[in-house]
């Protein structure tokens, strides 16, 4: 009898360590694949027509932005606070602090290196140098009249950039 009962022990042990080993494999690659591609909801009007209020959107992070590339960066803190109070966004973090920051949507006009585009960010005019300093980006919306972008702050640091849209709308 003891026998018995101590193989049935076991035998559930065994069942409960087969049943936490299979839902810790399921969840490892979603918690993984949470750190390298994220969904975002669009806000606003500033994309469009490309993207508009609502959309989902796929982004792939820790990617080195392009220009051209449509990306998801930090929303810089109004003034007199900003423009960023916290550290900038691990690039190991999960969804939980991902989603706990404010985001926008900008695509890429220029990036270090490129010239520095004056007509099109009357507020980098005055800048010193001719070139995007390194770390930096110039990004606007394709929506002028409804977008806060680098038209009213200058550059937005590269380490704010969560990451690149790699899927249309969803």
């Amino acid at each position: 009898m003891a026998v018995t009962l101590l193989a049935r022990a076991w035998g559930w042990v065994w069942s409960c360590g087969m049943v936490a080993a299979a839902l810790g494999l399921g969840l490892l690659p979603a918690m993984l694949l949470g750190r390298v591609l994220v969904t975002v909801v669009v806000s606003g009007m500033s994309m469009e027509p490309t993207y508009h209020d609502g959309d989902r959107v796929l982004v792939r992070r820790s990617v080195t932005p392009n220009r051209g590339d449509v990306v998801v960066v930090e929303r810089p803190e109004p003034p007199p606070l900003g423009p960023w109070r916290r550290p900038p966004m691990p690039r190991t973090a999960g969804a939980t602090a991902v989603g706990a920051r404010d985001w926008l949507i900008k695509r890429v006009a220029a990036v270090p290196g490129d010239p520095v585009p004056r007509h099109e960010v009357p507020i980098l005019a005055s800048s010193i140098t001719e070139r995007v300093p390194p770390g930096q980006l110039v990004l606007l919306g394709d929506n002028q009249c409804a977008s806060f972008d680098s038209r009213q702050i200058g550059y937005f640091p590269v380490k704010r950039v969560l990451g690149a849209v790699v899927r249309p709308p969803l």
